[in-house]
Order: structure tokens, then C-alpha cells, then sequence
């Protein structure tokens, strides 16, 4: 029988989930700590999570590892459909009419997990870009080195490419690798991977045309989301295009962004150019 972790045990998790994230877990999540951590304790050696907690209380090096276990990592791909249908029929035309200074289109994704939401992103914009003479750069970061391997390798179970990938794509981008399936390299070259925390401050790079944030705000709280939201906005270009989840919005953490409907959809950008920096 499974020992369950103590309140001092579980504070030692929340507040080096939240030290190390920014990932806020609040009393009641004692099961999700528990679940996430006892494959670590059975690696370890330890008898049950309470012992593994204990060990990490002494041993720093296991700290990274319990914050890559406690980071949520659900994907999909077209992951609830009508933000891509978004960024196909509005955002990607507009860029496309708009844009004279060159002709790359950057996107970053963001928590991009095990690699669905960027690889979905090449798949909806490759081909129309490639006709327009465009180059399409694809950034996708995360915090789990372990996601970022899998997003980078680009090898899928049938089970996951069962997961909202439509039977025309899985024809068109994928090869068959044994009982797996191998991303296109046409597609992979579009993707280049690197870990962010993004709590963090945000290492310099490009101004994006789109940025994918979808699915992460919700677990922090709203100090942590108008700092996230503030960096972000200073990524983009003054025309940039920003997507949050479903239940996520910028609407009561930081009024500086103008929310746009697109169908089924919502998306926003930044009111005003914002100064380079982050």
C-alpha cells in the first residue's frame, strides 16, 4: 500500500515547482504530485514518493527532474482546430499582403511539448509560403529536455498520430519507421528547438509574425501571466498575431493588447509598438 506524502512534503514540492517554473500547485493537488513522482522514486531505488521527497530535500541534483515531472505535457495535433483555422484563412494572408521587408515568416511555439503544435504549424503554412517564394522559421521551446528530444527526433506511435492528425497529412508528411511514424525532413528543417523556461527572462532572438501560447498561462498566477504576457508582446512585430488556449485570455492581467475574433476563435496584438528589449 502506497504511503501518501505529508502537507510538509508536498509544500517542499509546490515551492520548488514554483521557485524553479513559476508553476503554481495549490492545496488538493497532493495526487497529481504523487502520480508524477512515483516513477521517479521507483528509478531511484526509493520505496515509495515520501522517501523519493526526502532524498530530493538533501539532493539537489534531483530538482530539475521533479520540475520536468510536475510540467504538464498534454498535445495534440490542430489541437482544438479553430486557432489553426485562424492562422490559415486570417493571419497568414494578412502577413502574406502586408509584409515588403522580407519574406520569412517567424512563429514561435511556445510549451510546445513532445512537438505536435509546431510540426502542425509547418504543415498548415509550408506549402503556401513555398509557392509564395516565403521561408517559414519555426521556433519551438519548452522546459522539458525530454519533450524537446522528442519534438526534435519527430517520431510518433500510431497512437499519437491518431490524435487529431487528419489521414491526408499523415500521407503527405509522414513515412512509416517500423510501428512509428517519421515527420517529413521538409518539415523538420522548418523547426528548430531550444529549452525556455518561460518564467524566465526570454534570451534574445527574432520578432515573431505569430506566437503559439496556448495551454500555459492557466498554471500560473497573475503576476506571473502579465510578466509572460509583457515579454511575449515584446516578440512580436507591431503586426503580430498572438494565440492563447481556450480558457486562457489577456483580458484582466494585461490591457495593452487588442483581443480580434476570428471565427470560433480569438486572437490578440499588442495595441502598441513596444520597444525592443526583453
Amino acid at each position: 500500500m502506497s504511503v501518501p506524502i505529508s502537507g510538509s512534503e508536498f509544500d517542499f514540492v509546490r515551492t520548488l515547482v514554483r521557485r524553479e517554473a513559476a508553476i503554481v500547485l495549490e492545496p488538493g493537488k497532493e495526487y497529481l504530485v504523487e502520480a508524477r513522482l512515483l516513477p521517479l522514486a521507483r528509478a531511484a531505488g526509493e520505496r515509495d514518493v515520501p522517501a523519493y521527497v526526502a532524498r530530493a530535500m538533501r539532493d539537489r541534483a534531483q530538482h530539475p527532474k521533479i520540475v520536468e515531472a510536475l510540467t504538464t505535457n498534454e498535445t495534440s495535433w490542430f489541437r482544438d482546430s479553430s486557432p489553426f483555422q485562424a492562422f490559415e484563412q486570417r493571419m497568414l494572408p494578412d502577413i502574406l499582403a502586408s509584409r515588403t521587408d522580407d519574406r520569412v515568416l517567424r512563429v514561435w511555439s511556445a510549451a510546445c511539448s513532445s512537438g505536435q503544435e509546431a510540426y502542425t504549424v509547418a504543415m498548415v503554412a509550408h506549402d503556401r509560403l513555398a509557392a509564395a517564394g516565403w521561408r517559414l522559421e519555426i521556433t519551438a521551446t519548452d522546459i522539458s529536455e525530454e519533450m524537446l528530444a522528442r519534438g526534435r527526433a519527430g517520431r510518433y506511435s500510431q497512437l499519437e498520430v491518431n490524435r487529431g492528425l487528419p489521414a491526408t497529412h499523415l500521407v503527405k508528411h509522414f513515412q512509416r519507421v517500423g510501428a512509428d511514424w517519421q515527420v517529413s525532413d521538409q518539415l523538420r528543417r522548418c523547426v528548430r528547438w531550444s529549452k525556455l523556461n518561460l518564467a524566465a527572462p526570454f534570451p534574445p532572438g527574432p520578432r515573431y509574425d505569430v506566437v503559439f501560447l496556448r495551454n500555459v498561462l492557466i498554471y500560473f498566477d497573475t503576476a506571473t501571466k502579465r510578466d509572460i504576457l509583457q515579454r511575449t508582446a515584446r516578440t512580436l512585430r507591431s503586426d503580430g498575431w498572438l494565440l492563447l488556449g481556450g480558457a486562457e485570455t489577456t483580458l484582466g492581467v494585461d490591457e495593452a493588447w487588442e483581443r480580434v475574433v476570428i471565427g470560433r476563435s480569438a486572437a490578440y496584438r499588442p495595441q502598441a509598438r513596444i520597444p525592443a528589449g526583453r
